[in-house]
């Protein structure tokens, strides 16, 4: 469920000027914000059972797990988790192997668009959640439609 004051997103970019600007923009439209540089402590976030609505992920990312790969296993942690990809280096796109449901935003990037799409995802994720019985909520999850 998301907080009182919005949803929860897990911001992963290696770039430190990048994530401070989105994180702090993400704030400011009253996201509950987690940033990381890498996949690895994307995935021990997770893992911990941190809440998490939506997860907002540079593709080029170091320490050898990037960001297309970094969905792959946040999906085998929480199925359906909105995933929402970004990248400069957009001559690359159409070799980039996504996961179902999920979206991709260029950089540079306006910070109020981007806001704009993570809401969108954390809300439909969130009342998926919400809509569906504990017992049956990995398999709804998993067969999802975002956008």
């Amino acid at each position: 469920m998301a907080t009182a004051n919005g949803y929860r997103v897990l911001v992963v970019e290696d770039e430190f000027l990048i994530c401070a600007m989105i994180a702090d923009a993400l704030t400011e439209q009253g996201f509950e914000v987690h940033s990381v540089a890498n996949s690895k402590e994307a995935l021990r976030h997770l893992a911990r059972g941190a809440p998490c609505d939506v997860i907002f992920t540079d593709i080029n990312l170091p320490g050898g797990v990037d960001g297309t790969d970094l969905a792959e296993l946040a999906r085998e942690l929480r199925p359906g988790l909105p995933v929402v990809y970004t990248s400069g280096a957009t001559n690359r796109i159409d070799k980039i192997k996504a996961v179902p449901n999920a979206s991709f935003v260029a950089k540079p990037y306006d910070p109020d668009s981007v806001c704009k799409i993570l809401r969108a995802f954390a809300a439909l994720y969130v009342r998926t959640q919400s809509a569906a019985p504990s017992d049956q909520l990995s398999a709804r999850n998993s067969s999802s439609q975002w956008m």
